[in-house]
């Protein structure tokens, strides 16, 4: 996931534009800075020429989430019970997102009077594990942090977090109505380190009117990765002169989203079993699996079926929303901003993930997304009030509010069944996709997701090898070798620095 002030996706946060490489070294000589964004590149057609009639915003983001609620009252600064044990919360979530968040600690502290929580913004996810980098030397960490999906490797390396197995196991916590996955994705060798809190996967939006203007079952989005291409043929607009007006669709050039067709063949990232049975010893990206989504991708850029708008896909989604787009792939927490962003102009559907036909049926997806951590380096008092806080957090009402004021998934299924949810999802058919899609992805290394401790450099390796093959100045095996190179060269220098 990417910064939370931008347009939210990916792994259930935000879009990302590419970021500065990670650091190569374990968490505690880790020094390095919070990510850069660079420019959004101007929309293009598959020919690499200007799209006419596209957005072509360089700046300025999207919020994605739900309509805007009443702002709560500001957390108070002091407990009203001068005793109360003080926790401090660091999290990432701005905007819609961040009032929600103080509102949910607003009603904590209110609930009662022996453990009072003080949430605190620290910008996007990659400022946090930046000063948590930096607390890790000054001895200054809070006592409970958000951290996203691909942080999970640094945070057990840091050996600053205490496992959140241990207090399941010592309370005997009941995690039968929590997600799976979602489990899964925060548990490394078996020790789930993290409290899933925010999380969400990727699907496809498609523009219902133009599906029935070109013909197409407006009720029936293409599913594999010919019936997109196929779809997106018939939904291209060129003008007199041939040149591209309308792509069929824009796929923005996003390392989330190649992440997600490897889980969906059921090929991993890395090696061992995405490093969850083990640390993770090599990024295999370059391998089959990847030349095949590359190859699929291309393919349709070359046909001048699909279009580019560049790395940040919030660019990407403010083009479907205006309709001036017909597909395109986001996250599902994006769901009430495209809906609430489009209104009446047209009906959006929503899609599985696409995936080759070969693997329709048996692939699956990602989740994305952040949990909660537990710092290690603080009274046992602390940290068990944390664990009552994470308690709380995670139960039924709570993930509904967080569900309905976000477009988060819940975190357990049981709060499904609250009336408020029911309604909300009748508001949201669209929503229902993403459910369904996380209840049809089998738990495999593959749908697990990669742990390994430089994720953000490789993201960033594997987004400049997809803009050297979309825009054509390298063959795609060629553009992935050299970025897994770059990115195991990385992963060797922290695996020899972890001690």
């Amino acid at each position: 996931t990417a910064p939370t002030t931008a347009a939210t996706t990916a792994s259930g946060g935000a879009t990302t534009a590419p970021t500065t490489a990670a650091a190569t070294t374990a968490p505690a000589a880790a020094t390095t800075g919070s990510a850069s964004v660079a420019p959004t590149a101007a929309p293009v057609s598959a020919t690499g020429t200007p799209v006419a009639g596209l957005a072509t915003t360089t700046s300025g983001t999207l919020a994605t989430s739900a309509p805007t609620v009443a702002a709560p009252s500001p957390t108070p600064k002091t407990a009203k019970n001068a005793n109360a044990i003080k926790l401090n919360w660091w999290h990432a979530m701005g905007g819609v997102n961040g009032e929600a968040v103080s509102n949910l600690v607003n009603q904590y502290n209110d609930s009662q009077p022996d453990i009072f929580v003080q949430d605190i913004y620290q910008g996007s996810y990659d400022d946090i594990l930046t000063k948590f980098r930096n607390g890790l030397q000054s001895k200054s960490l809070p006592n409970l942090m958000q951290v996203y999906d691909i942080g999970v490797r640094f945070m057990v390396d840091s050996k600053a977090v205490e496992p959140m197995q241990n207090f399941i196991n010592q309370d005997k916590f009941d995690l039968s109505q929590f997600e799976p996955a979602l489990l899964n994705y925060f548990t490394v060798e078996k020790v789930q380190y993290g409290m899933p809190f925010n999380n969400s996967n990727p699907i496809l939006y498609y523009n219902k009117n133009m599906f029935k203007e070109a013909g197409l079952n407006p009720d029936q989005p293409p599913r594999t990765w010919d019936e997109v291409a196929a779809a997106a043929g018939k939904l291209t607009k060129k003008d007199a002169s041939g040149k591209v007006t309308q792509p069929g669709i824009v796929i923005a050039i996003y390392s989330w989203l190649f992440e997600q067709w490897h889980a969906t063949q059921n090929a991993v990232l890395a090696t061992p079993d995405n490093g969850r049975s083990g640390r993770a010893t090599k990024l295999v990206y370059n391998e089959t699996a990847g030349v095949k989504v590359t190859d699929w991708w291309k393919g349709m850029i070359d046909s001048g079926v699909c279009g580019n708008l560049g790395r940040n896909s919030s660019d990407t989604q403010k083009a479907f929303i205006a309709g001036q787009i017909p597909m395109t792939i986001d996250s599902t927490a994006g769901v009430r901003g495209v809906v609430n962003g489009v209104g009446t102009k047209f009906e959006v559907g929503t899609g599985y993930m696409p995936r080759p036909a070969a693997t329709v049926d048996g692939g699956g997806v990602i989740i994305g997304g952040a949990s909660n951590y537990i710092l290690k380096d603080k009274p046992d008092a602390e940290k068990m009030a944390a664990w009552k806080f994470v308690q709380w957090l995670s139960q039924p009402k709570q993930q509904a509010f967080w569900h309905i004021n976000t477009g988060y998934f819940p975190v357990r299924k049981d709060a499904y069944d609250l009336p408020e949810v029911k309604a909300n999802n009748e508001k949201y058919p669209q929503f229902a996709t993403a459910v369904a899609q996380l209840h049809d992805s089998p738990v495999n290394p593959a749908t697990s997701g990669a742990a390994f401790g430089v994720f953000l450099q490789t993201r960033q390796d594997i987004e400049n090898a997809l803009e050297e093959i979309i825009l054509g100045k390298s063959k795609a095996k060629d553009a992935l070798d050299k970025a897994a190179a770059s990115s195991n060269n990385a992963l060797q220098q922290y695996n020899a620095s972890v001690k």
